[in-house]
């Protein structure tokens, strides 16, 4: 098991009682980033569901100005082709010749079939077009009712969000407090720990099992532990150990504790 042999003067449960009161103030900050992240993603989802509307309503605006422009270019179409047949029927009234006759005729013919299938192409056109209108009119409706009903639900968000930042504030205070009590080599092997497992790194044996990764150790282990003589660390997570079962362990490392409440609160 590797051991830190602490070179600071004082008590090695004293030394980790501070380090403890850092631990408990950094696990209620890692609780408060984890709901600030929850409420984070509850933002980014209302803002993706308005982003996917607003969207839709872009997507079928182009849509319609597409349609628009290719009705409008189906009805020049349409027009010139009654035209051309108004032509082909005042040539028709001036030709005597039957073949000439005939030919205007059958020509005619096919322009009057071109022109039928314009105007029901046109017809299809004005139909998509009031149906894509009515879309893009249900769209809009939604994206209004979703952005004014999101409004509160947003506010509460940052109302949330801001009262974890202010809890967030004075549990730092505290901590930069406690941090200039704590021993400095202690300290920085614990944020190394912190750093690396997000998670508690200074934890008790519990039943000869060290309760962060719950491997049970050795009687030479824990012995070292109970004599608190030095830092000792977990073979297996690397956690530093504390002995918090016998009553000179409980009384230190409580009345600690308590005697730092007690001081704030009189504060």
């Amino acid at each position: 098991m590797p051991n830190f042999q602490n070179s600071s003067q004082g008590n090695i449960l004293e030394i980790l009682a501070t380090i403890l009161e850092i631990q408990e103030l950094d696990m209620q900050m890692i609780q408060l980033m984890r709901l600030k992240k929850e409420r984070q993603r509850e933002l980014e989802n209302i803002n993706a569901i308005k982003g996917d509307l607003t969207h839709q309503v872009k997507a079928k605006e182009d849509e319609i100005v597409e349609l628009k422009t290719i009705i409008k270019i189906s009805e020049e179409e349409l027009g010139e082709l009654q035209n051309h047949i108004k032509d082909l029927e005042n040539k028709q009234s001036s030709i005597k010749k039957v073949d000439e006759f005939n030919a205007l005729s059958h020509e005619m013919a096919a322009s009057d079939k071109q022109r039928t299938l314009k105007e029901q192409s046109l017809s299809d056109l004005y139909d998509k077009l009031t149906n894509e209108e009515d879309h893009l009119k249900n769209f809009r409706e939604s994206l209004e009712s979703t952005t004014e009903s999101s409004k509160v639900l947003e506010n509460e968000i940052f109302e949330r969000i801001s009262a974890i930042n202010k809890e967030g504030k004075v549990i730092k205070e505290q901590r930069d407090e406690l941090v200039k009590q704590a021993d400095p080599e202690v300290f920085r092997i614990y944020e190394r720990l912190l750093n690396n497992k997000k998670d508690r790194v200074i934890v008790p044996i519990e039943n000869r099992t060290c309760s962060g990764c719950h491997i049970q150790l050795t009687p030479q282990d824990e012995n070292l532990v109970r004599k608190a003589e030095r830092i000792t660390f977990c073979e297996h997570c690397s956690r530093i150990l504390y002995w918090a079962e016998t009553n000179e362990a409980d009384a230190q490392v409580g009345t600690r504790v308590r005697r730092r409440r007690t001081t704030k609160q009189t504060a």
